[in-house]
């Protein structure tokens, strides 16, 4: 990929509280651990998502892009940024913020993991 094009990247600790998280992961990666008040939207359900369905996503704001470490997130990233939102990636990941110890929650009644 063209170094040009590729999207900037955000490192976890300069988000701000507004910051718009998109997870493009799988439902059962977000189901067992994601970052609380982020946006989920499967990889392969973007398009539809923000081409025919109103919602969170239809914002002017920077949008925070995230999957597990990062592949799925360029992807996303880099369709959303040609297709007139400002999108970046989140360095790291879904791995790099678990890690690092931020917070997140899960919606299987379990500890948040990430798979």
């Amino acid at each position: 990929m063209d170094d040009d094009l590729e999207p900037p990247r955000i490192k976890r600790d300069d988000l701000r509280p507004e910051s718009v998280i998109l997870d493009v992961r799988s439902d059962e990666e977000w189901a067992a651990g994601h970052i609380e008040g982020a946006v989920h939207v499967p990889l392969e359900s973007l398009i539809n998502t923000m081409t025919y369905e109103p919602g969170p996503l239809l914002t002017d704001d920077e949008i925070v892009v995230t999957c597990k470490g990062g592949g799925r997130a360029l992807r996303a990233a880099t369709w959303l940024n040609a297709n007139g939102f400002d999108a970046v990636l989140l360095e790291g990941g879904m791995r790099g913020w678990d890690a690092a110890g931020h917070p997140m929650v899960s919606d299987t009644g379990q500890s948040p993991t990430i798979l």
